[in-house]
């Protein structure tokens, strides 16, 4: 096994400062996002996800690949959405093995309401501390990992 290429004084401080950024950022968004509308950050993922499909709705199998979930933790998930009346589940009559999730009126209500807020707080802890030279190249360095995983993942 070769020698592992350690990370330079500067790249250790790049990595170690994106997982702080990580997982503080996502703590307070997500503590945010709780307090302003009562969803957590996979019911907001859900509802966003879904409002966002043409019909507002998805194929389970879809919604479970676009969120990077196994088909049974989302089913549980959105079982617990159902009880609280945000989405709805159909099956395919094509496909008996297949379901549709859509978005209740209810569903529709709570992210329209939730949204607002929750851009805000992303505005609050992210966006606004950032020039906009920032936010493009953070942009640009965030799509090009993500593209770089998108492939990995296929292969």
């Amino acid at each position: 096994m070769p020698d592992p290429r350690w990370l330079t004084e500067e790249e250790a401080r790049a990595w170690r400062g994106y997982r702080r950024l990580f997982l503080l950022l996502n703590r307070q968004i997500a503590r945010d996002l709780a307090r302003d509308s009562g969803l957590s950050e996979a019911d907001y993922d859900v509802l966003s996800a879904l409002s966002e499909s043409p019909g507002s709705e998805m194929r389970l199998t879809e919604l479970a690949r676009h969120m990077r979930w196994s088909k049974s933790r989302l089913s549980h998930h959105l079982t617990r959405m159902e009880q609280r009346g945000l989405v709805t589940r159909r099956d395919v009559p094509t496909d008996a093995r297949g379901s549709t999730i859509a978005l209740t009126t209810t569903g529709v209500s709570i992210i329209q309401q939730a949204a607002p807020p929750h851009v805000a707080s992303v505005r609050r802890h992210f966006i606004d501390l950032l020039t906009p030279e920032q936010v493009a190249a953070f942009a640009e360095l965030s799509w090009h990992v993500v593209d770089h995983l998108l492939e990995t993942e296929s292969d």
